[in-house]
């Protein structure tokens, strides 16, 4: 063989080793990172102390319907009463009746108000302690990404972490109210 025959020959084996050792003959040398997915959906839904606030919410909301309810009420008394009186009578009702309807109005923007902050305070909060807890189950499980699941169009259900998270989150949300 001539020697330039030889160098071309030694110039493609050493290209062939170097893409196969620069594909995968090298790899093990690269780190591997470690990742997990969550549905945090289920989380937030399953977490009790989101339970409790939900609970806490239907309670109050259905105290303030009740006392909503209670002006509703006295709205339609004042019109049935109206109705019956004559006219030059029914000009004070319909004062009366327009100033409920106003403390009914008000009533309403101050609750929607209010439980609208709290339930924002409580968002807030819940997802703050899954992000707590997430961010220290991943330091200490070595994983070095936690995936939202809705934002993977596919997942392995090996990587699927949900149930590990949310057993610690409600284990620590346990101990917390003793």
């Amino acid at each position: 063989m001539a020697k330039k025959d030889i160098t071309k020959l030694s110039f493609s084996f050493g290209l062939i080793v170097l893409l196969m050792f620069g594909s995968t003959g090298l790899s093990w040398a690269a780190p591997k990172e470690k990742f997990a997915t969550v549905d945090i959906g289920k989380i937030f839904d399953e977490y009790e102390k989101t339970k409790k606030y939900d609970q806490e919410f239907q309670t109050e909301g259905k105290l303030k319907q009740e006392e909503r309810d209670a002006v509703v009420h006295e709205v339609r008394r004042l019109r049935d009463e109206q109705a019956l009186l004559a006219e030059n009578a029914r000009q004070e009702k319909q004062n009366a009746i327009d100033a409920k309807m106003k403390e009914l109005e008000n009533f309403d923007n101050a609750v929607r108000q209010t439980l609208g902050e709290k339930r924002n305070k409580a968002v807030k909060e819940v997802f703050q302690d899954i992000e707590n807890v997430m961010t220290q189950y991943g330091e200490r499980k070595g994983f070095d990404f936690i995936f939202n699941d809705r934002a993977l169009l596919y997942k392995d259900k090996r990587f699927d972490v949900t149930v590990d998270i949310l057993k610690e989150l409600n284990d620590r949300y346990k101990k917390g109210k003793r």
